[in-house]
């Protein structure tokens, strides 16, 4: 088998994969081919300096993680199988159904998504007699999210929220719902990571055992990093050092949803002598495409200075489209596509990409009259359709019979005349008894002399405990297939509406499909296996919505920036390049230049994305929040080099030349020298995660 896994990269690509001791940060500009060279470098590693199992890789997608095991598979396939490659939250999923017992869950524990989390939040405000409308469920699990993010447990909160009337009722209210993911044995999204570092803090043995396994440690997307990872990333380094990096600072995109882009600028100062490699050729996009973005980028000051290009060849111009009105802006995109339709292209050549979801809602109209194909990314997911939930709820329940949430979901569903009068007089007597709601059920006679709802709940509970008792011997097909016949659910859905009812059958039909040909993967020999039911749960928990996005639709995508990120098309249309939209009305009012140059980084993304052809779109007038308006021109637009634009409207007057790039003062975080703290890290104050309190 040839072992030289450097044959067709570029110099800048080779030293990437050659340079292997020590922190590496490798800058990697847009379509400049990262995926393919931490694949090399993993089999590069694999092949002449460690075994598979000690590396580990870590995306922000599983898509991306599904992508980088193939590829891997196929440079060494007798022994990518045993790399750990996964998302963030896989890869702590994985650790702490090993590990969780030791911070006092059982290794059973489900994952609560949005909904079940605000269903269960809803119930802390009814016990806390607080008002939803004065405290919306998805505002609060937004805002405990964040503390979450930036390692802030409830006891730290109610210390900060001191003399704040409204924080201090927020802290009561993270401090109660933790209580109640820990009693229901549950973790949200936001406790993955956090349970993880609470794990590696308190037990150090178990931080040990993580850190000397992985001798060599690759994260993607670095760029997009939040507090939580970013500690994460530290503590698993700390024996090893052997930590590449790789990201572009350009696309740090998220931080709404609390990534630092000082991650990543900050590098070489957090992880000492770290050496830099830059990937700046690109093999995406043509060279007027490359000069535009370039163009954009270089008004952006919290950057490392860089600059895409490319052996292609300049190709077409930019075009600019100034529409009346934004219907008319909805024709000329679609008549676009159709015209390259018409000259042999197909549907998913083409993306229409987007600030703000609502943007969609005409350009669908127009795809709609013309009978396009497309699809919308961003509305509901399959995870997120009532009867897959229904039938994961099911699945969630056997597997982890103190889930309360899952419990309540279904015990009526299909209805079995156990009503909610029932489940509240029941949930009282739990709370009353401090009992698990689960167990009251069991022995609903013991609390309730109603004999026909006794008998209908003890129904309910042997069909789950047969249930349980069939996980252990029915392969994962055959247990879902029984789920859904035994308890009378896929009958119930087919009794439904016949269009309706036929839909929803299909998307059982579906998820019975995603259960055979699912197999847990395999930790190590020496740990055993995940059962696959518990693993296909978290696999379904964890998945994205453009994990869900394949090369093989033959439809328009529409989607929005954010989501855009990480793909690519032939030709990419970008409406609404208006000031107040793209940028947003926040961010121009803001008065915080970094909320504009995160702006700017997603124009970047958007136009990156684009192969062959980029069209660029505003409207004279536009109906938005229920007005019709008259935005001027996005600055980005202006900021694009004008020789690089055909323009259908009035000219643009570019403004003045970017300045030179400019170096922050570092953040508060202490740097840690990992040749003398290995295992015991001193984060300063704002970092001690030693502090972390048991949740």
């Amino acid at each position: 088998m040839n072992t030289d896994f450097t044959q067709g990269l570029n110099p800048m690509q080779k030293a990437a994969v050659l340079h292997t001791e020590g922190p590496l940060l490798l800058i990697a500009g847009a379509g400049s081919g990262k995926t393919r060279v931490l694949t090399h470098r993993m089999a590069h590693i694999a092949g002449h300096l460690a075994r598979p199992y000690e590396m580990l890789a870590i995306t922000f997608t599983n898509r991306a993680a599904k992508e980088m095991k193939e590829r891997i598979h196929r440079l060494k396939p007798y022994d990518a199988h045993d790399m750990w490659v996964a998302t963030f939250h896989s890869c702590c999923v994985r650790i702490l159904r090993r590990e969780i017992h030791h911070i006092g869950y059982d290794n059973s524990f489900v994952i609560y998504d949005m909904d079940d989390a605000a269903k269960l939040l809803k119930g802390v405000l009814k016990e806390m007699n607080v008002n939803e409308r004065q405290f919306p469920p998805k505002s609060i699990l937004s805002a405990i999210g964040r503390q979450k993010d930036e390692l802030v447990g409830p006891e730290d909160f109610a210390a900060m929220s001191a003399g704040n009337y409204r924080d201090e009722i927020m802290a009561e209210i993270y401090k109660n719902y933790q209580k109640q993911l820990y009693g229901n044995n549950a973790l949200d999204f936001d406790d993955i990571i956090l349970k993880t570092l609470e794990l590696f803090m308190r037990h150090p043995i178990v931080l040990d055992k993580y850190a000397r396994r992985f001798r060599y440690i690759m994260v993607d997307e670095y760029q997009d990093t939040n507090t939580a990872q970013y500690q994460l990333v530290r503590l698993l380094a700390s024996v090893h050092g052997n930590i590449c990096v790789v990201g572009d600072d350009d696309q740090s995109i998220y931080g709404w949803r609390g990534a630092n882009i000082r991650n990543i600028l900050d590098f070489e100062k957090d992880f000492y002598g770290a050496a830099v490699i830059k990937l700046e050729q690109n093999y995406r996009s043509t060279g007027n495409i490359l000069e535009a973005a370039n163009g954009v980028i270089a008004y952006n000051q919290g950057r490392k200075a860089k600059k895409l290009w490319t052996r292609a060849q300049p190709g077409e111009s930019l075009n600019f489209f100034k529409a009346e009105s934004d219907y008319r802006e909805a024709d000329y995109i679609v008549e676009k596509i159709s015209q390259g339709l018409a000259d042999g292209a197909k549907h998913k050549d083409f993306a229409v990409l987007y600030r703000i979801n609502s943007l969609s809602r005409v350009i669908e109209e127009k795809l709609v009259e013309r009978n396009m194909r497309y699809r919308i990314y961003g509305g509901i997911r399959f995870y997120e359709r009532r009867e897959v939930k229904d039938t994961l709820a099911y699945l969630r329940a056997i597997h982890n019979p103190h889930d309360d949430i899952s419990i309540k979901r279904i015990i009526n569903v299909p209805k079995r005349g156990i009503g909610g009068v029932a489940v509240d007089f029941f949930e009282k007597i739990a709370a009353e008894h401090d009992i698990k709601f689960y167990d009251v059920l069991k022995n609903a006679e013991m609390y309730s002399q109603n004999t026909a709802r006794n008998r209908k709940i003890a129904n309910f509970i042997e069909l789950l405990e047969d249930f349980r008792a069939r996980a252990a011997e029915l392969p994962l097909e055959e247990l879902v297939k029984e789920v859904l016949t035994k308890s009378g659910y896929h009958s119930s859905i087919v009794a439904e509406d016949e269009a309706d009812g036929t839909d929803r059958a299909a998307n059982l039909s579906e998820l019975i499909n995603k259960a055979a040909g699912y197999e847990a993967d395999d930790l190590d020999e020496n740990e055993g296996q995940t059962s696959a039911l518990a693993a296909f749960l978290e696999d379904v928990a964890l998945v994205a919505d453009i994990d869900d996005h394949s090369e093989n639709d033959d439809t328009v995508a529409l989607m929005t920036l954010h989501s855009s990120k990480g793909l690519e098309f032939p030709t990419v249309f970008l409406p609404a390049f208006e000031e107040g939209i793209f940028p947003t009305y926040r961010a121009v009012t803001s008065g915080e230049p970094a909320e504009i140059e995160e702006e700017r980084r997603l124009c970047y993304v958007g136009i990156t994305r684009a192969k062959q052809r980029v069209y660029i779109s505003m409207a004279g007038r536009r109906r938005h929040n229920g007005q019709t308006i008259s935005n001027a021109p996005s600055r980005f637009l202006q900021e694009i080099p004008q020789e690089l634009v055909e323009s259908q409207a009035v000219p643009i007057t570019p403004p003045p030349p970017p300045r030179p790039a400019f170096k922050r003062t570092e953040r508060a975080a202490q740097n840690i020298d990992f040749n003398q703290a290995a295992m015991q890290p001193n984060f300063g104050k704002k970092w001690d995660l030693s502090k972390i309190k048991k949740m």
